[in-house]
């Protein structure tokens, strides 16, 4: 069987999306998966074993009809037996009819009419499960599975040096995810934390725990973040991990993870790393699994800002 899945979306919608494929790969191992993704999400494939082939295109992009038609004719040359999208847009249903594949499958909304097979879209549960019910027309109902990543043993490697540089050995480390200006934009919404009240976090924890590291997760747009933060927290490490895999390992060796809304919070997730979520307005039980392993501090004025220091600090001593 060749699966065809489109799925728009950031990486965090890619890794959310894993254990759709993860099970369509154990149900049928002898199946030849691929997707197609956004050129900016493809390096989330990186974590994946149940992938073919990543193919990229740019469904937010203003593609010509050239564009479609270039797509449409390589679909067809892999002669795939079944498509599903995450998405629902109309131009996609019509795009995967004029494909030819057989089976289609996808949410009943916009563009249902092109597809043979659709289900309800529930929005109101764990995204990772919604995704999941896209298996429901092949078969498969069981139960969402846990959200995992496959690190390649290179990455874990490296990690396990960089500790040893930051001089990070059996105690564990507290590690931050703060995001710059740039990343932290999520469906156009500021998922930023103020530097001041990450300052307030880190010289608390410092305080109470002088021997647990404190790493943070430098980015390309951080440099003012990082810097200022340094200014006034003493032994604060930096990290730059320079590809998913390397990230994503560093996360694993965290002992607390501390992160806003973005990729890195589902790699948390995903290799199981206790961590706190700053919500700006997505509700906890769509963006993280049930699991003592997982808090949420939701904004009650929907954007993270407004999240007070001392209700992050609880939630790291007495949560």
């Amino acid at each position: 069987m060749r699966v065809v899945a489109f799925v728009p979306g950031s990486i965090s919608d890619q890794i959310l999306f894993f254990p759709t494929l993860d099970d369509l790969k154990r149900y049928y191992p002898d199946a030849q998966i691929d997707v197609i993704v956004e050129s900016q999400s493809k390096a989330a494939y990186r974590l994946s074993k149940s992938v073919h082939e990543v193919l990229t295109f740019d469904y937010s992009d203003h593609n010509s009809l050239a564009d479609w038609g270039n797509l449409v004719g390589t679909i067809r040359d892999r002669e795939y037996d079944v498509a599903m999208t995450t998405g629902e847009s109309w131009f996609i249903g019509l795009f995967l009819w004029l494909t030819g594949i057989p089976t289609r499958i996808g949410y009943k909304g916009k563009g249902a009419g092109f597809l043979t097979n659709t289900i309800r879209r529930n929005t109101s549960q764990y995204v990772a499960a919604m995704y999941h019910d896209l298996l429901k027309p092949v078969g498969i109902k069981t139960p969402c599975p846990e959200l995992t990543a496959n690190v390649p043993k290179p990455d874990i490697q490296w990690a396990q040096q960089e500790q040893k540089r930051l001089g990070i050995h059996e105690t564990g480390y507290i590690l931050i995810y703060g995001g710059s200006s740039h990343s932290s934009q999520i469906d156009g919404a500021d998922t930023s934390y103020p530097i001041a009240s990450w300052q307030q976090i880190i010289q608390d924890c410092q305080h109470k725990q002088p021997e647990l590291p404190i790493v943070l997760i430098k980015e390309a747009d951080d440099e003012n973040f990082v810097r200022v933060l340094l200014e006034s927290c003493s032994n604060l490490k930096i990290t730059s991990p320079d590809d998913i895999g390397k990230l994503t390992a560093i996360i694993s060796g965290a002992s607390l993870m501390l992160s806003i809304e973005n990729g890195p919070l589902q790699l948390a997730v995903a290799v199981q790393t206790y961590t706190i979520a700053l919500l700006s307005s997505t509700d906890a039980d769509k963006l993280l699994p049930k699991s003592d392993k997982f808090l949420a501090i939701k904004s009650h004025s929907g954007k993270t800002v407004d999240i007070p220091p001392p209700t992050v600090l609880e939630k790291i001593w007495g949560g």
